[in-house]
């Protein structure tokens, strides 16, 4: 055969090496913590944190919003954009 494994590869596999845990901070929803910010749809300075320049909705895995506050803040957003408050589509580039 033009290609040989020795068997001390296969079997050790990682050569010594230990994997290293990588620790992921836990992220806090903003709403339940300072319960003086509101979720309104005539706010869109706040609406505009939880959105991308492309006018997306920024997912509850990426905010760290729970899903309760996600869910009102999805319905807020939208509310904003039907009068106007918040653009549908952010910058287009043609």
């Amino acid at each position: 055969m033009a290609f040989q494994r020795k068997r001390n590869a296969v079997k050790g596999g990682g050569g010594g090496r230990r994997k290293k845990r990588i620790f992921h901070r836990r992220k806090v929803c903003r709403f339940c913590a300072d319960s003086s910010i509101a979720i309104d749809y005539k706010e869109p300075k706040t609406l505009r944190m939880f959105t991308t320049e492309r006018g997306k909705i920024i997912p509850r895995r990426i905010s760290g919003t729970c899903a309760t506050h996600q869910r009102k803040l999805t319905a807020s957003i939208k509310r904003a954009r039907t009068i106007a408050l918040l653009p549908f589509v952010g910058t287009v580039d043609l």
